[in-house]
């Protein structure tokens, strides 16, 4: 069964940095395009980033360009994710997820293996 597992949320002030990982266990997710999402309260959730398996495109959503940086290693089944300048409305559950589908790497319906969620939280 493949899993995968995030680590590293937590409460932080505005202008701080976090990073967040995901171990993925069961299958590898070597050749998988990986990607994280996040779903504030009262909201839907919405891409963040993502990166192909080669690591030789990433992909980031207007809101966190420049501040987030996704990174890959494969070696060791893991994603994460580099927050930096974070804001109050970074504030969120951060989803680690596996694309299982072919199409745009921003749409959350072509990813297929979820985790259980990391909560961010950002305080002003």
């Amino acid at each position: 069964q493949a899993q995968l597992v995030e680590s590293g949320g937590g409460l932080v002030q505005a202008g701080g940095s976090l990073r967040l990982s995901c171990a993925a266990s069961g299958r590898t997710f070597s050749r998988t395009t990986m990607g994280w999402f996040r779903q504030a309260p009262g909201k839907e959730r919405e891409f963040v980033a993502a990166i192909t398996w080669s690591s030789d495109s990433t992909y980031y959503a207007d809101s966190v360009k420049g501040r987030f940086t996704i990174s890959r290693d494969n070696a060791k089944n893991t994603v994460n994710l580099q927050m930096h300048s974070l804001k109050p409305e970074d504030t969120a559950v951060y989803y680690c997820a596996a694309k299982t589908l072919l199409g745009d790497a921003r749409d959350s319906r072509l990813y297929g293996n979820w985790g259980q969620g990391t909560q961010v939280t950002v305080s002003s």
